[in-house]
């Protein structure tokens, strides 16, 4: 799967590991990367759901965004990236036909 990157910090946190664990700390950094790499081996959003990780879909005010455990409470939230998203009859998003996500924050959304 293709990856892009809402934020400027997240992209230079995935490609110098130095860096990550200097902003995220060791544990959450080496997660972050493991995370990263099971996006990259994934084919679609739905791979994804059987690995590990946690990764599901969210609903609410986080409705069409995806989460995915790092270190409790700290959640890595995607988004499927797409100009025609397929849904499936009862209107979820079909994530077997999504193939480029976009990470768009790690955050700890049940602390508010």
């Amino acid at each position: 799967m293709d990856i892009t990157f809402a934020k400027k910090h997240l992209l230079k946190a995935a490609n110098d590991n130095t860096l990550c664990i200097r902003k995220m700390g060791a544990k959450r950094a080496e997660l972050y990367q493991r995370r990263l790499g099971a996006l990259r081996a994934a084919s679609s959003l739905e791979d994804l759901r059987n690995m590990p990780g946690r990764f599901h879909s969210l609903t609410s005010d986080r409705n069409g965004q995806w989460a995915c455990n790092l270190d409790h409470p700290y959640r890595l939230i995607i988004e499927p990236v797409a100009s025609d998203v397929s849904t499936n009859p009862d209107g979820t998003l079909d994530a077997s036909v999504v193939n480029v996500v976009c990470i768009v924050e790690i955050v700890d959304y049940h602390g508010n």
